[in-house]
């Protein structure tokens, strides 16, 4: 999924890293795009990783270069709540935020709607007789689908309660609280 255009709109925006990059920024970790070129299809990006500690923040610029523009978008994505906010929170906040935020009906709900349609179907065709055939398939049907609408609603569900999270560690500060 691409959310850039071109690479120049990268330039001067923040970003959350998604994926790791080995010596540079760990998931969860927010850059700064400095500088970015086009040189035919490979991107170069110029950023900078600020490190924040209790004492002091330090920061160190990189530069990567991408296949593209959609892998440029893998590694890293706009997020402007949390590169906002990225110093309220921990690592681990934002890499779980990330983990929640991620998720889809591909990669969440549709591994738990199969295991479930399989164990009802194997279940019911365990227990059905010959009489019972069209009932045992009415059955079936209804506790699949009741599988499917309950997995969707986990999914949202789950992503709105992470979101209230971090607001609510965001917003304690300013004396707002959120139900």
């Amino acid at each position: 999924m691409n959310y850039l255009l071109n690479i120049d709109e990268a330039v001067d925006r923040k970003f959350l890293v998604t994926k790791a990059m080995r010596g540079q920024a760990e998931v969860g970790t927010i850059i700064h795009v400095m500088d970015a070129e086009q040189q035919g299809q490979a991107v170069i990006v110029y950023y900078r990783v600020t490190r924040y500690n209790e004492k002091f923040h330090d920061y160190q610029d990189y530069t990567a270069k991408f296949e593209n523009l959609s892998a440029f978008c893998k590694w890293c994505q706009p997020d402007n709540f949390i590169a906002r906010n990225y110093e309220c929170f921990s690592i681990r906040d934002i890499q779980h935020y990330i983990k929640v935020k991620n998720r889809n009906f591909a990669s969440f709900c549709l591994p738990i709607i199969l295991i479930a349609a399989i164990i009802i179907w194997v279940v019911l065709a365990l227990l059905m007789f010959k009489d019972n055939l069209i009932i045992g398939i009415i059955i079936g049907a209804v506790l699949t689908l009741l599988v499917l609408i309950g997995a969707v609603y986990l999914l949202k569900v789950q992503k709105k309660k992470e979101k209230m999270r971090l607001y609510r560690k965001v917003s304690a500060g300013w004396g707002v609280v959120f139900e």
